[in-house]
Formats: structure tokens, C-alpha cells, sequence
């Protein structure tokens, strides 16, 4: 490790496990990913094993630091709102090949160069990688920050689920997000 240090590499390229929150606070739900690593160091303890990070609307450029990294995590988790019909607050898991290309801004994770850091990350650069997704509310036309009532609601299950599968000593890579030869979508939580 202490090899790696030398090498001036951020905690988030050292860590095993990469968790980052994503979207922008000033538009209402869009701003869910954020919430939920505030929400999770204020009610959980995180492991040394597991770099949590508010990446804001700044996720690209931590991506491709990743991408080109002699070091980086085994695991990447991204959190993020998306709109996709569901019902608000609604959680469920999305595979990196299935997000949706549209989203509110041009700093959203849902942009193709985005999708494709990740893929990337995943197919070439052999990091797991999770998308834990909320479905948002409407989202403003201006500034607005804070959650819809739902979606505040989803903070809870959201750092549950994130605590149960990567904070609670349970650093075991994990299968694939999706089996093959079942057709239906996504893992949806209570």
C-alpha cells in the first residue's frame, strides 16, 4: 500500500470500494444521489475499506481519472435519480449498458461520454460497476434545491441497501446485476 501512496493517487483510485452519490442539489430530485451519502455519514459508519464521495455534477472527471488509473477500486457504486416512468421514490437497479441517455442537465451521469466511462470501467478496466437508481418526481424548470416528499422518504432504503450490501463488512464482489436468461426488469427495493 505504501507503494500506491507514493504514487499521490486519490483515496477514491486506493480504496476497494468506490460509492458515489451523483446530480445536481439545485434541481430538486435530481440531487437524491448527493443526499444519500449525506445521509449515510451522518447515520453509518463507513469502513476503511470504502471511499464514499458527493461527486455532485462532477462525476465525468472522476470517472476518467478511474478509467485512467494504474490503481483503482474493485467495486464502483453510483447512486443518481433518473426519470423513467416509475413511480417517484420508487428504487431499482439499472445495468451501466441500460442508462438512459436523457437526463435535466449536461453535467448528468446519464450523458452518452458518461455511460461509456462506465462501460469502460466495467468491460475493460474489471471494476464492478452498480447503479443504484431513484425515480425522480418532476423536476423544476429553475433553481430548487431539495427532495420531493418521496423521494425523502427513499433516503432510508436507499442507505440501507448501500449499508447492506457494501458498508457492513460484506466486501465480496457480487454477482451480475442482471441474470442472463431472466427477461424482466431491473431489481426494484421496497
Amino acid at each position: 500500500m505504501r507503494e500506491i501512496d507514493e504514487l499521490g493517487l486519490p483515496d477514491f483510485c486506493q480504496k476497494p470500494t468506490l460509492v458515489l452519490g451523483i446530480g445536481n442539489i439545485l434541481f430538486g430530485d435530481d440531487g437524491f444521489g448527493c443526499a444519500v451519502v449525506d445521509y449515510l455519514e451522518k447515520h453509518q459508519g463507513i469502513p476503511e475499506s470504502v471511499c464514499l464521495l458527493d461527486a455532485g455534477t462532477s462525476v465525468r472527471k472522476l470517472l476518467f481519472t478511474l478509467c485512467l488509473s494504474p490503481v483503482r477500486p474493485r467495486r464502483l457504486v453510483i447512486i443518481d435519480a433518473i426519470d423513467v416512468g416509475r413511480a417517484p421514490g420508487e428504487l431499482f437497479e439499472l445495468d451501466p449498458s441500460d442508462i438512459p441517455p436523457v437526463k435535466l442537465d449536461d453535467f448528468s451521469m446519464h450523458q452518452l461520454p458518461t455511460s461509456n466511462l462506465l462501460r469502460e470501467l466495467q468491460e475493460t478496466c474489471g471494476v464492478e460497476v452498480r447503479v443504484l437508481a431513484c425515480q425522480t418526481g418532476p423536476l423544476p424548470d429553475q433553481i430548487s434545491p431539495g427532495l420531493s416528499t418521496e423521494l425523502q422518504a427513499a433516503l432510508p432504503r436507499a442507505a440501507d441497501w448501500i449499508s447492506q450490501e457494501y458498508l457492513a463488512g460484506n466486501n465480496q464482489t457480487r454477482g451480475p446485476l442482471f441474470d442472463p436468461s431472466n427477461q424482466e426488469s431491473p431489481r426494484v427495493f421496497p
